[in-house]
């Protein structure tokens, strides 16, 4: 039994000499992921969505109750100023203003009769067979007369009015946008005066009115170009401008945006009314620059990477402190006799800048002779995807390291023990 104890240590011992000696020195492998310098143009953009109007809308109500006896346009119907779009039954309009005519003529009688009256009692008086008490009431019995008359003259005319009002016009030219009653139906002006339609005054120029939330308003100014698309016509892009930027805002949900009113030119009538846009003000613009994608400029190099960088520095200024030829070929491409110092200044005041200056960046990439490089750049406008940089000795399509991945090499796993080893990416990459 004892021999046989002794033979399984033996093995296990031997097989974990032979499995450390084989799966070399236990470090997972690392590979990089790029991207590529491009040269082009940058914009900078707020995005936003609004919803596409007429410049001017017009409410075509009616201001007297009654059935609508006919409707003479309907929707899409170009109309003209002063074109009759509709009718309200009159019957009633029209016995109002018969009324008022007769009880008109009926006190024009009545004033008549009171003039008669004072002009006698008047006559009576000056030869004294009338008392003062008796002309003063004929005078005042003409007066209410006259003013009776002036009470039926003003209700005839109101009476006279309204039965125009069933008669209802276009006050603008325009598109009938929408038509909010049918023939038949009644409606009843008391309170509020009844949309019977909405009219466009031009259709050919149109607005947006976006909303844009307070973090952004500061970068949108009038006359500023303006980039739309509309689900319509999903591959197309819209031009506009900004025409105003309103001072009254709007609070939802504690975010406060406000309102920016574009114009659009839409001579061929394509737009509708009511369509959403998704709306792109143009606040800068740089043309024909080097530009990167914004992981590169986000890159964080591992402590591998940063031990491996710092040993070739050291090689480096040993070799120019000796005089050497062979140890400055170490020396990363693009970096010139001020790399050391210039990386150490870098790193002092971060990833993103040179003590703390937030518009320079460090570029990592492979170099000729396989060895991690630095390369120092300034950035400037982003679009949020890409961001434009600009140094010495950039090329179109060279490869910039924006991540770190970590590979185990399951081949190399303990024999004696479950394989759990696989492949990840590590977060330090970023």
């Amino acid at each position: 039994m004892k021999k046989f104890i002794a033979l399984a240590v033996v093995l296990v011992v031997t097989g974990a000499t032979v499995w450390q000696l084989t799966r070399g020195d236990g470090q997972p492998s690392t590979s990089y992921r790029y991207v590529e310098i491009e040269r082009g143009d940058l914009e900078a953009v707020v995005t936003s969505t609004g919803k596409l109007e007429a410049v001017t809308n017009v409410q075509v109500g009616t201001q007297v109750s009654g059935i609508v006896e006919k409707l003479y346009v309907d929707f899409n119907d170009n109309v003209h100023r002063g074109q009759l779009l509709a009718r309200i039954d009159t019957t009633l309009l029209a016995s109002a203003v018969r009324d008022a005519r007769t009880n008109l003529e009926r006190n024009v009688a009545q004033r008549d009769y009171m003039k008669t009256e004072l002009d006698r009692i008047e006559g009576l008086h000056e030869r004294g067979y009338s008392t003062d008490v008796e002309l003063n009431k004929a005078r005042y019995d003409h007066r209410i007369a006259v003013a009776s008359v002036s009470t039926s003259e003003v209700s005839l005319e109101r009476a006279e009015r309204n039965l125009s009002y069933a008669r209802i016009y276009s006050p603008i030219d325009g598109v009938v946008v929408e038509r909010n009653v049918d023939e038949g139906q009644t409606v009843a002006a008391s309170m509020n005066t009844p949309q019977l339609y909405l009219i466009a005054n031009d259709l050919s120029v149109m607005q947006i009115l976006a909303s844009v939330d307070e973090s952004d308003i500061g970068r949108i100014k009038e006359g500023q170009e303006v980039r739309f698309s509309v689900q319509a016509y999903d591959d197309e892009s819209f031009v506009g401008n900004v025409r105003q930027v309103r001072l009254q805002s709007a609070t939802q949900d504690n975010v406060v945006t406000y309102t920016v009113v574009v114009d659009v030119d839409n001579s061929d009538g394509r737009l509708l009314p009511g369509m959403t846009a998704s709306v792109e003000f143009l606040t800068d613009k740089v043309l024909d620059v080097f530009k990167v994608p914004n992981a590169a400029i986000r890159f964080r190099p591992t402590d591998e990477m940063m031990e491996s960088f710092r040993t070739r520095m050291a090689a480096m200024r040993e070799g120019r402190d000796q005089g050497g030829r062979d140890s400055t070929r170490a020396r990363p491409e693009g970096q010139g006799g001020g790399t050391a110092g210039g990386f150490g200044g870098a790193m002092a005041g971060g990833q993103g800048g040179f003590g703390g200056e937030t518009d320079r960046a460090m570029l990592w990439y492979v170099d000729g002779e396989g060895q991690l490089a630095v390369r120092m750049v300034r950035t400037g406008l982003s679009d949020g995807t890409q961001t434009e940089i600009r140094g010495r000795d950039l090329e179109v399509g060279m490869r910039i390291i924006a991540g770190v991945t970590l590979t185990e090499d399951s081949g190399s796993s303990n024999p004696f023990e479950q394989n759990n080893q696989g492949r990840g990416f590590r977060p330090g990459g970023f």
